[in-house]
Order: structure tokens, then sequence, then C-alpha cells
């Protein structure tokens, strides 16, 4: 029997909770429970702040939905309706016929990334309707990000999708946590293949613009750029934006001047941006956040303000509900950068999430501030900074 348009929407649904309970169990049991606006529920995605204590989280979503799959992670502030927000716990649940999901995990990642995405990429396997995609959540305190997207290219090829971002502990930089049933992980990698019988897509945006001619990474090692046209990179890096003298010198100078002039690396789907703010080597002059960037690779300075960010904001939802091939979308998830946020300012996040109220409208979305965004519509790669990455779900 075939399914009409309006009946496959119907069979399936996405819905949004959170609370700003202070008690952690009761806090993710609120929001678990005004998630679930439907039947037959298949996955939990929990985003929950740094300061909530993880292993009463989980706690409190066993209480709520005892059984259903969970995945999740620590934020730099949960994104949802209404605007974002610091301190809660924030839900996103998914379920309904038509859909199917399966989850894994690889624990011990470092030194040993591009194995641990080849591993989670096994999950897809598992999924058998047509329109799929891997959804990744990482620690975000490992380094080489890039290759764990290599190696679910490795395993997947081009054909299936890939989407996410990495956990992130409040501008710490401490540790921070992901979630799989029950468990409270670090230093892992958790994949969910999500599988619908309608489109599911994805989008990807940032705000930032190349400044004058490329430059060669000439020497790079363990995520960083040491060198760029044979010089060091980081003083090729601040002579191309005539930066102050204090940023040569002065660490959080230098943070507050690169915050908003990421590193644009060249891809195939075009130039991505990385953040060369959190990791500062005025000794050694290399630049680079954790994030692969190859030796001979063509890399750009880049600059942007709030308005190109804010605009970058509508290009990715825009993206991702052109690719539903007209699909009465379900629900989003909305993945942002904790650099973004830092140059956005508290003030500037409220704009960014007026925007997402407005390309939502009724449907529900869910996300958090990231520290590292994946999304992949082709190509090898697909690790980003300051970038606002959109999965959306028919």
């Amino acid at each position: 029997m075939q399914i009409s348009d309006r009946e496959s929407h119907d069979r399936r649904w996405m819905g949004v909770g959170r609370s700003s309970q202070p008690d952690s169990r009761a806090a993710a049991a609120e929001a678990v429970r005004t998630a679930q606006t439907g039947p037959d529920p298949k996955l939990l995605v929990v985003f929950a702040a740094i300061t909530h204590d993880a292993a009463a989280v989980l706690a409190g979503v066993a209480d709520a939905a005892p059984g259903v799959p969970v995945i999740g992670c620590t934020t730099h502030g949960e994104i949802g309706p209404g605007g974002p927000a610091d301190g809660t716990v924030t839900v996103a649940a998914l379920g309904g016929v038509g859909l199917e999901v399966s989850t894994c995990v690889a624990e011990d990642v470092t030194g040993r990334q591009a194995d641990a995405g080849y591993e989670v990429a096994g999950c897809v396997g598992r999924v058998e309707l047509p329109h799929r995609v891997l959804m990744l959540l990482t620690d975000g305190l490992v380094r080489d990000q890039e290759s764990i997207v290599r190696g679910c290219y490795r395993a997947l090829g081009a054909g299936v999708p890939l989407f996410g971002g990495a956990a992130a502990d409040g501008w710490r930089m401490s540790g921070a946590y992901l979630f799989k049933d029950g468990q409270v992980l670090t230093n892992a990698v958790i994949g969910a293949a999500i599988a619908s019988e309608a489109p599911i897509a994805v989008g990807v945006s940032h705000g930032w613009c190349t400044v004058g001619q490329p430059m060669i990474v000439t020497r790079a090692a363990d995520g960083r750029v040491l060198t760029l046209d044979d010089r060091p990179a980081l003083d090729v890096y601040l002579e191309r934006l005539d930066a102050p003298p204090e940023a040569y010198t002065d660490p959080a100078a230098f943070t507050a001047f690169a915050l908003s002039r990421p590193l644009g690396v060249q891809r195939r789907s075009g130039v991505e941006a990385r953040n060369l703010s959190t990791e500062v080597d005025l000794e050694g002059r290399s630049i680079g956040g954790g994030g692969a960037i190859d030796p001979g690779g063509l890399t750009w300075v880049m600059t942007g303000d709030e308005q190109s960010i804010l605009d970058a904001t509508d290009s990715a939802c825009q993206d991702a509900l052109d690719r539903l091939e007209g699909q009465e979308p379900i629900g989003m998830l909305t993945f942002s950068c904790a650099a973004l946020r830092a140059v956005l300012g508290d003030d500037g996040i409220q704009r960014e999430g007026e925007r997402l109220d407005r390309w939502a409208g009724s449907i529900p979305y869910a996300g958090f501030y990231t520290y590292g965004e994946i999304a992949r519509n082709h190509g090898i790669d697909g690790f980003h900074n300051q970038t606002l990455a959109v999965l959306a779900l028919s």
C-alpha cells in the first residue's frame, strides 16, 4: 500500500524539552517528558550544561524513558525555542513509524581518530530505510577531529551525509563529557545512524570572507600550522591582518584579535573556517586549534562581523530545508560554535536565536554551542569551526 506524503509525515515526529531546574536528575526527567510528543520513541539526544551532574542527568533520562536509546553531551550553552540558554538540560526526541536509529561508540580515540571514525560508521549498515545520515558527537578536547570525519568517509564513501558536533565544557577546557545509554564518556566518539522513509538534509554555512591572497601550508603537525609560505605561521597570519603589536607578544591580546579572524582552509566544498583563538603558541609561532590542516593546502585569513554571522544562520537553515525535496519538516537540530558565541556576545546570540525561531516556525528544534561542527554532504572533509550546522528531518 502506498503512503501519501501527509500520512508519511504524520508517522514520524520530533519533540524538544528544556528544563532549568537546578537538580540534574529532575531537570533531565522533566525535559525528556516534555520532548516525548509522540509514540514509539527511537532516540533521545541530550544537551546538558557542564554545571549539571552528568550521571544524575542520565539517571533522570532513564527515569522518564526507560529503554529508549540515548546519546548526548555537555555544552557551552543549549539552543532551543525561545533562544539560547545556560544551565539547562535540553532534549530532542525522535520517534514514530518510518524512522530507524542505530547507535554505537568508539572509545580511547586519541591516537586512532581515523579508526574510531571508521568504527562508528558501522552503525549505518544496521539501518535500511532509504534516507540516511550519520550523526556524530565527539569529545571536543580530542585533537585532529578531521581524521574522525575522514575515517567515516573511508567506511561510507560519499553516499551518506555527516552531521554532528564536538562536546564542550563551558570554555573550561578541562573536560567535556559524552552520553551513551547511561554511560558518561570522555575521549570517545558516538555515532547515530538515523534513517527515514522521507528526506533528511544537512545544511552548513559560516559568515566569514577571505582577505587577500592565499597562503600555502608549508609545514604542519598535530593539528597545527607551523609555517605558511615557509615563514612562522603566526607571524604571517598577523601581518596579513595588520594586527596590533601586542597581538604578537601577549596571549590575551592574540586571543581577542584572532577570535573574529579565523583561518580559512580550502576544501572541495569551499573554504572552511578554523578557530585560532584557543591554543596560542607565541613561543613556537605556530597557529591552529586542533583540526587537521594538511601541508600543501591553501589557506586564507578571514574576517566577518555580527551581520555576516547572522546572515550565515539564514543560509544554513535555508540550505537544509531546501534539501528536503519539498517535504514538510518535522524538526531540526542546530549546532553552533562556542567561538561564534564569543564573537556575538550575549545580545548577539539572542538575535541568532531569533533567526532560528523564524526559520523553525512551528517545528521544534534543539542543539548546542560546540567546540567544532561536523557537516558534510560531499567530499572527504567536513569538520568546521565558527560555523552553523543544521540537520533537517521530514
